[in-house]
């Protein structure tokens, strides 16, 4: 799990992981915001991917062009990793607004 951490980048996975202990905090302290920082995740975690994406895409332009094909979808499968991290939060943030919802 460290590892993933690592490959995904420790700057964006750090903030991801700030936003899940945000969400455990904000689940506690204002329910009402809870979907909105599970929303703050998701969107973080696109941007990473898109961030990713821009600088393997900024690789190929000025590299070799007989770059392997292997290179470049393991960059793209590192690249996804806080984008998926972002999704999980999300789907947690989406579970404990179901289970904080009042039952009528």
């Amino acid at each position: 799990m460290f590892k993933l951490f690592l490959e995904g980048g420790p700057w964006m996975m750090s903030v991801l992981t700030l936003l899940l202990v945000a969400l455990f905090f904000v689940a506690w302290k204002a329910p009402n915001w809870v979907k909105e920082t599970g929303k703050a995740a998701l969107a973080f975690g696109f941007l990473s991917l898109l961030m990713g994406i821009h600088q393997a895409a900024h690789f190929l332009a000025h590299a070799d062009p007989a770059v392997d094909s292997n290179i470049i979808w393991g960059g793209m499968s590192v690249a996804m990793i806080p984008a998926m991290y972002g999704i999980i939060i999300y789907l947690i943030s989406l579970v404990i607004h179901v289970i904080q919802k009042p039952r009528i």
